[in-house]
């Protein structure tokens, strides 16, 4: 085998796996570790995979900060699909609280249309906006400082009224989550922080987000893969990604 099909074939392991080990591509490959060595700082030069110690990972990306007017019309698909597996988690009379997401404006549009009886809790006045014409949701907001770009409530005032309520189960946006250091992560401090509170103030939390987002990182984390009890997503990540998450007890859905 030449050596740029031997580093084509890495990538497709890299890519199936998130990460490699030199001892173990010397011994698919029947070459020594120095030969995948060389590889793998040939494939780091070209930006495919950054270096670790034994091996190597797929190269992260840092996820572009946009207003959530911008967020609203990509990926419709995946974040229906996202929306519609967060509503089979919802059962009749719970108290539940929607992050701002725009998947979770998706989701509200589809509770707005269910006749499930619930009490909604939300930072986000789209989310307030959609369920305000069912009657059967008890609607309530936090209030506090508005965030246009986010199109919601965050910080202090914020999160001194999450602390006072016990949600059955909270949806949350992120920007990325980084599976091998743990972290999830968004763009805004204070975002982050009134994450935080939703978590704790929760007795289950799902992430609601796009396969995409693994390999990506905001600037600010706010909570580790542990936190969390399930991630909902529109496709099945790679298998590494997969062993990890269960070995937290983390439900994929």
């Amino acid at each position: 085998m030449f050596a740029h099909e031997r580093q084509q074939e890495i990538m497709n392991i890299l890519n199936s796996n998130g990460k490699v080990k030199v001892k173990e591509l010397s011994l698919i490959f029947s070459v020594t570790e120095d030969c995948i060595r060389k590889d793998l700082r040939g494939l780091e030069s070209k930006g495919l995979l950054k270096r670790t110690y034994g091996g190597a990972m797929k190269v992260r990306q840092a996820a572009k900060e946009m207003t959530i007017f911008e967020r609203k019309n990509i990926n419709i698909p995946s974040k229906t699909k996202i929306a519609k597996k967060a509503f089979d988690l919802i059962n009749d009379k719970e108290t539940i609280f929607l992050d701002i997401s725009t998947t979770n404006i998706i989701l509200a549009n589809i509770l707005a249309d269910s006749n499930k009886s619930l009490t909604v809790i939300t930072n986000m006045l789209d989310i307030v906006k959609i369920l305000s014409k069912n009657q059967n949701i008890n609607i309530v907001s936090t209030g506090g400082v508005f965030n246009k770009n986010l199109d919601g409530y965050t910080g202090s005032t914020a999160i001194e009224f999450i602390n006072n309520y016990k949600f059955n189960k909270a949806f949350v946006g992120s920007c990325g989550i980084d599976i091998f250091e743990h972290s999830i992560t968004t763009f805004d401090i204070e975002d982050g922080n009134t994450k935080k509170a939703i978590i704790n103030s929760s007795k289950k939390t799902y992430l609601v987000m796009e396969k995409y987002k693994f390999d990506y990182d905001g600037v600010y984390k706010f909570a580790l893969i542990d936190d969390i009890h399930g991630i909902i997503i529109d496709e099945y990540p790679e298998k590494e990604i997969i062993k990890t998450l269960s070995e937290n007890n983390i439900e994929i859905i």
